[in-house]
């Protein structure tokens, strides 16, 4: 028990103990609760939920009544358990800290004011959540899940994930990085 904690306790886990241990979440999640894993529906049933608010007639539609239901759902309690854990675990190792985004890349790449940072990462989150509300899922939806279940989509997706990931860091950072 006390290797077990001290692994805990690292700043950085070995990427095939956190990959093994991201599988038996995923199986545990599937077993237990006959759901998969995938956090960006929770961000469309927080939304329906303060839609139905603000504005219920625009609302009221097939989307946020069936498709996306608005309210407290599995994929929420998700979101709150994957913040709590984050917040967990980087207590647990000592390296909890508020940031402003201010290391040396940030600020070559996006200028020196925080405020043009949080503004790019502010929008940057919800296009992101746009495209995944428009694909169907996020990359733990798809490429987790689906990976799981060797879903071939799942792998297709994972390939152009990263070839448009290396080609976006070549566009925004160029060869600085």
């Amino acid at each position: 028990m006390n290797w077990f904690m001290k692994q805990l306790r690292k700043e950085e886990w070995s990427p095939y103990a956190a990959g093994a241990l991201l599988g038996i979440v995923g199986i545990l999640t599937v077993v237990l609760s006959n759901k998969l894993l995938g956090a960006s529906g929770g961000f469309e049933n927080i939304a329906g939920l303060f839609g139905k608010a603000i504005a219920p007639a625009a609302f009221n539609n097939t989307y946020f009544n069936f498709v996306m239901p608005a309210g407290i759902t599995y994929s929420v309690i998700l979101l709150v358990g994957i913040f709590f854990g984050g917040m967990l675990g980087a207590f647990s190792s000592g390296t909890f800290k508020l940031r402003t985004m201010d290391d040396a890349q940030w600020k070559t790449a996006y200028g020196s004011q925080p405020w043009k940072r949080w503004a790019m990462l502010f929008f940057g989150a919800i296009l992101l959540e746009y495209a995944a509300g428009i694909a169907g899922g996020c990359t733990s939806g798809l490429a987790i899940s689906g990976g799981m279940l060797l879903a071939p989509a799942a792998f297709l997706f994972i390939g152009g994930m990263f070839a448009s990931g290396i080609l976006t860091a070549l566009v925004v950072y160029g060869k600085r990085f």
